[in-house]
């Protein structure tokens, strides 16, 4: 067993017997945790009030603070990212259940585009397919 000086590991290490499918997990853990930044509202929207009026008449609207709106569609998305994780790191999921489960996360992504107009930056944008 040979052991990599600048590292400590041997052959035998555990690092070095990952599957494909655990590297692309700890690759994808990797990113996520380099992409968990602020994010940010559109200037626009600051201060803003979110409207729900009722179709009938005599009831009462509603008023929501725009940024308690967009913060919960932010924690929606980190908990989908979670969803994903949790999928992609399953070792009792098959590679077909994997595919199956991932395409509903990628629909629900797709879903939540009507929301991009809050963010204030194009890279914090939901998106149906591709990068995240």
């Amino acid at each position: 067993m040979e052991t990599t000086p600048a590292s400590g590991y041997t052959d035998a290490s555990p690092i070095l017997s990952l599957t494909v499918e655990e590297f692309k997990d700890l690759v994808v853990q990797a990113t996520r945790a380099e992409e968990d930044h602020f994010v940010s509202l559109g200037a626009r929207w600051e201060d803003g009030e979110m409207i729900l009026k009722p179709g009938k008449d005599g009831l009462q609207e509603k008023a929501i603070p725009i940024e308690t709106f967009f913060h919960k569609i932010v924690m929606l998305r980190d908990r989908l990212r979670v969803l994903e994780q949790k999928i992609n790191s399953n070792d009792k999921l098959g590679d077909a259940d994997k595919v199956d489960l991932q395409q509903y996360v990628t629909r629900i992504y797709g879903s939540l585009t009507s929301f991009n107009m809050l963010f204030q930056y194009r890279e914090d944008h939901f998106r149906g397919e591709g990068k995240r």
